[in-house]
């Protein structure tokens, strides 16, 4: 066999592996794994994220709690001291209930931020519930469908590396700089191979030359001059 004879029994090999290995990429039961996986990861996210919040909540009524607590103490010391040391003119006695006011309107907003706050966190430990539940769900469907697949990619796999042994039994014989020029043109057409059909390449479908139909048919190598690909005539 020549060398492109050779080559085009390895192709045939070679784009029967590829084939096999895209059909397994593309295994239904894959996409389905592979969604559930970006799924829970989403959702762990999510839950990270909630637990970030939760936890800053929490740290800012703690704060609130000492704010809240100080205020008290500012309200009873001036209370003290106004038991203590009467004003005795009206500016002061304004002064004082400004104070007063001022101190208890800090507390009112504080205790009003705590109640906001934990609202919040009720919220927010309802979508923790929520996120647990369905990531558990989808957990629960994901074990299944990765039992299902680890049968199926066994199978897959058995048949994929039948299939490349045939590729590799294929190559022998045939000369690097064939394999190499292969190589290079499947980056960018497969199969890198085309037979020579009606003058025409039968990669891309375009009419060649009557000079690059006689170097076909004499068996030298040459490239299709729209595609690239090897042409061969069999």
């Amino acid at each position: 066999m020549s060398q492109l004879e050779l080559l085009w029994s390895y192709q045939q090999a070679d784009v029967e592996a590829e084939r096999q290995e895209n059909a397994m990429k593309r295994s239904p039961t894959r996409q389905r794994l592979l969604k559930h996986q970006e799924f829970l990861r989403e959702q762990k996210a999510a839950n990270a994220h909630i637990e970030e919040e939760v936890q800053a909540m929490s740290d800012r009524i703690d704060a609130l709690k000492d704010a809240i607590s100080h205020a008290e103490d500012q309200l009873k010391a001036l209370s003290k001291r106004y038991e203590e040391n009467r004003p005795d003119n009206g500016d002061d006695v304004q002064t004082y209930i400004q104070e007063v006011q001022r101190l208890l309107q800090n507390i009112s907003g504080y205790e009003q931020e705590v109640r906001r706050i934990r609202k919040d966190g009720a919220d927010r430990d309802a979508q923790r519930r929520d996120i647990i539940q369905r990531a558990a769900n989808v957990r629960k469907e994901y074990d299944d469908l990765k039992a299902k697949y680890d049968v199926e990619y066994a199978e897959s796999k058995k048949k994929l590396e039948e299939l490349r042994a045939i590729v590799a039994e294929r190559s022998k014989g045939i000369e690097p700089e064939y394999m190499e020029k292969y190589k290079a043109i499947k980056q960018h057409s497969m199969p890198p191979l085309a037979q020579l059909s009606n003058d025409q390449c039968g990669g891309c479908r375009m009419s060649l030359p009557s000079a690059v139909v006689r170097t076909v048919r004499s068996g030298k190598p040459v490239e299709c001059e729209s595609c690239g690909r090897l042409l061969i005539q069999l």
